[in-house]
Protein backbone atom coordinates (compact mmCIF):
# COMPACT_ATOMS: atom_id res chain seq x y z
CA UNK A 1 0.00 0.00 0.00
CA UNK A 2 1.37 3.82 -0.68
CA UNK A 3 0.40 6.01 2.00
CA UNK A 4 0.70 9.79 1.53
CA UNK A 5 1.66 11.74 3.93
CA UNK A 6 0.06 15.38 3.15
CA UNK A 7 -1.39 15.77 6.57
CA UNK A 8 1.62 15.33 8.52
CA UNK A 9 3.76 17.96 6.27
CA UNK A 10 0.66 20.53 6.57
CA UNK A 11 0.66 19.85 10.75
CA UNK A 12 4.52 20.08 10.60
CA UNK A 13 4.85 23.23 8.54
CA UNK A 14 1.90 24.62 10.31
CA UNK A 15 4.28 23.93 13.39
CA UNK A 16 7.15 25.47 12.62
CA UNK A 17 5.20 28.49 10.50
CA UNK A 18 2.99 28.79 13.82
CA UNK A 19 0.15 28.85 11.92
CA UNK A 20 -2.29 27.06 9.88
CA UNK A 21 -1.92 25.55 6.71
CA UNK A 22 -4.73 24.61 4.56
CA UNK A 23 -5.60 22.96 1.37
CA UNK A 24 -7.01 26.09 -0.60
CA UNK A 25 -3.81 27.32 -0.11
CA UNK A 26 -1.71 24.50 -0.90
CA UNK A 27 -4.02 24.50 -4.28
CA UNK A 28 -3.13 28.16 -5.06
CA UNK A 29 0.20 27.44 -4.48
CA UNK A 30 0.84 24.51 -6.39
CA UNK A 31 -1.81 24.75 -8.63
CA UNK A 32 -3.27 21.25 -7.74
CA UNK A 33 -7.15 21.02 -7.01
CA UNK A 34 -8.21 21.05 -3.58
CA UNK A 35 -10.18 17.67 -4.28
CA UNK A 36 -7.32 16.11 -5.32
CA UNK A 37 -5.53 17.14 -2.54
CA UNK A 38 -8.07 16.02 0.14
CA UNK A 39 -8.08 12.31 -1.76
CA UNK A 40 -4.40 12.12 -1.49
CA UNK A 41 -4.79 13.80 2.48
CA UNK A 42 -7.23 11.12 2.88
CA UNK A 43 -5.27 8.11 1.19
CA UNK A 44 -8.23 7.94 -1.51
CA UNK A 45 -6.42 8.56 -5.14
CA UNK A 46 -2.96 7.79 -7.17
CA UNK A 47 -1.24 10.38 -8.46
CA UNK A 48 1.19 11.61 -11.11
CA UNK A 49 4.68 12.49 -11.06
CA UNK A 50 3.97 15.74 -11.92
CA UNK A 51 1.72 16.69 -8.71
CA UNK A 52 4.06 14.60 -6.00
CA UNK A 53 6.41 17.34 -8.13
CA UNK A 54 4.57 20.18 -7.11
CA UNK A 55 3.74 18.93 -3.54
CA UNK A 56 7.86 18.41 -3.45
CA UNK A 57 8.52 22.22 -3.95
CA UNK A 58 5.73 23.71 -2.00
CA UNK A 59 6.69 21.73 1.05
CA UNK A 60 10.75 21.54 0.51
CA UNK A 61 10.88 17.68 0.51
CA UNK A 62 11.70 14.80 -0.48
CA UNK A 63 9.85 12.55 -2.14
CA UNK A 64 10.21 9.72 0.47
CA UNK A 65 8.79 12.20 3.30
CA UNK A 66 5.76 12.67 1.30
CA UNK A 67 5.19 8.86 0.20
CA UNK A 68 5.28 6.15 2.92
CA UNK A 69 4.92 2.34 1.50
CA UNK A 70 3.86 -0.08 3.83
CA UNK A 71 4.11 -4.03 2.89
CA UNK A 72 0.72 -5.67 2.87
Amino acid sequence: MIRFRLQELMADKGFKEKRVVTLVEISEATGVHKVTLSRLANNKIGTSTEILNKLCNYFGCKIGDLVEHIPD
